[in-house]
């Protein structure tokens, strides 16, 4: 089951859309959905979670709780929609693009993938856009 909480304002449009976007890139992955809590919110309360859980005292987009038994997938993912707004204006993409890519990564991360190499994050890039092009494909 996917959950779509909100900490801020923020409202996910077509949360149908979304749940069946996330389940078809955790069976692309070869992976089960267990239980994912998507959680939005903005810069303060994400700051609040990178300095209390991980000792990061940094803003970031998204921060991502792995509670997964093997192949079947259970997290929280929190996603400060203040930065992906800064994000899209940046890199000169859409607010849905640059949300859409976050939301991914969180996912990816649980499928195994890391951003901690140069090689990783080419490898969590090209698996970014690749799951990104599934959105616009109804199933």
């Amino acid at each position: 089951m996917i959950h779509f909480n909100n900490e801020n304002d923020f409202q996910l449009s077509s949360p149908q859309k979304y749940e069946r976007w996330i389940n078809q890139i955790i069976l692309s992955e070869k992976h089960r959905l267990g239980e994912i809590n998507y959680v939005f919110c903005d810069d303060d309360f994400l700051l609040k979670i990178n300095q209390d859980y991980l000792n990061h005292d940094t803003y970031t987009d998204i921060i991502t709780f792995d509670y997964r038994v093997g192949r079947e997938l259970f997290s929280d993912i929190y996603i400060s929609t203040d930065r992906v707004k800064e994000n899209a204006e940046k890199f000169g993409v859409s607010f849905e693009n640059e949300l859409n890519r976050v939301m991914a990564h969180g996912i990816l991360h649980l499928c195994g993938y890391g951003d901690a190499t140069d090689a990783e994050k080419r490898i969590m890039r090209e698996k970014e856009n690749e799951k990104i092009d599934m959105f616009h494909v109804e199933h």
